[in-house]
């Protein structure tokens, strides 16, 4: 008699890590060439024999190839912009920081709710900007101008500049730069694991790196092009370990099916993963879904599939910074995410400071 054996649960399919971006397509600025890092991403994208193209200025790059705005779309977060940047001054980054400090434009990630989808909407290739001395100095000035106060500045505003960090070497850069200013402060935020060059540097403490986290739900459906959640807990393990000061960002915070449960496992999950120092110094930041009726019109255009809720009959308007109305949950709703959330990292992190929920 054959006796049939119990069939084995399937193996849960294991994720490839997360490569290093790539560019398909890369411009440079005549000027860019002039500045030894110009040179030096021309030499990497030579060695990595990526095809390039001389424009006289990112404004004039209309000929993307692509038979349809989606095709071009995707082939222009695939392609990279090697300039200068001209306008050194910087704009204001309430509440993150004091003053954007501007490295790199555009992001390699395809995050469906992202604000990058409409400040960047007709321009959405990613550009570097190869003057980084001629912004280190303006930071420099405004750091002079606001003493004795300490001035921060966030790096990652209009990218996700580590995801970059291999052709660039700017973040290195800042972090050195900063080292070195009792009155300084540098900040940015990642959705990537490429941690490595940054681990050996020596920053004083002047440096906090802070990961993008979010539920399960979110990162399974609205986060494509990222590192996975493991891999940038699994940086973020490295970062403390390196000394830096460690923040976390939630966001968006989405109301969804369940967000009670993903967003309990998240804080388990981080609190068992981290290394007793990372609690040390240890920082929140909570950011609510919203979205403007001009990003609801480009991410369903670019997106159709996605299951991004941005229903404007079920949400509360709220006046926008930069002149347009943007949508946000109802005052009960928003209140049960903050209180709720709240618990859950003062349960896990005691000695963790939240810096603002918006």
């Amino acid at each position: 008699m054959t006796v049939a054996l119990p069939k084995r649960p399937a193996a849960k399919k294991q994720r490839k890590p997360t490569s290093l971006f790539i560019p398909e397509l890369v411009f440079f600025e005549p000027e860019a060439l002039n500045y030894p890092k110009g040179k030096q991403i021309m030499q990497w994208v030579q060695a990595q024999n990526i095809p390039y193209r001389m424009t006289t200025s990112h404004n004039r790059i209309t000929n993307l190839p692509g038979e349809t705005e989606a095709e071009q779309y995707k082939i222009a977060k695939r392609t990279l912009v090697v300039g200068l940047r001209k306008t050194l001054t910087f704009d204001q980054s309430k509440p993150s920081a004091d003053y954007a400090i501007p490295i790199a434009t555009g992001c390699m990630g395809h995050c469906h709710y992202c604000y990058l989808q409409t400040t960047l909407g007709a321009k959405p290739y990613i550009r570097v900007y190869v003057n980084t001395d001629d912004i280190i100095n303006s930071a420099k000035k405004y750091i002079e101008e606001r003493a004795p106060e300490i001035t921060i500045f966030e790096a990652a505003c209009t990218s996700d500049p580590l995801g970059l960090e291999h052709i660039t070497g700017s973040l290195a850069e800042l972090i050195t730069f900063m080292a070195a200013e009792p009155l300084g402060r540098l900040r940015f935020v990642t959705k990537y694991q490429h941690v490595e060059p940054l681990l050996s540097l020596k920053h004083n403490g002047h440096t906090r790196i802070r990961f993008s986290v979010n539920a399960d739900y979110v990162i399974r459906n609205f986060e494509p092009a990222t590192s996975s959640f493991e891999e940038r807990i699994e940086a973020a393990a490295k970062i403390a370990r390196a000394g830096y000061p460690l923040g976390f960002i939630i966001a968006p915070i989405i109301w969804h099916e369940g967000w009670e449960e993903g967003y309990a496992e998240l804080l388990a999950k981080l609190a068992q993963a981290l290394p007793p120092e990372a609690g040390k110094d240890l920082t929140f930041e909570m950011i609510q879904h919203r979205f403007t009726k001009t990003a609801k019109t480009v991410i369903e255009k670019r997106y159709p599939k996605s299951k991004l809720e941005m229903d404007i009959e079920k949400r509360k308007k709220k006046w926008g910074r930069w002149g347009q109305n943007k949508y946000v949950y109802p005052d009960e709703q928003q209140k049960a995410l903050r209180e709720f959330i709240t618990e859950r990292i003062f349960e896990h992190f005691p000695q963790s400071g939240i810096d603002y929920f918006t």
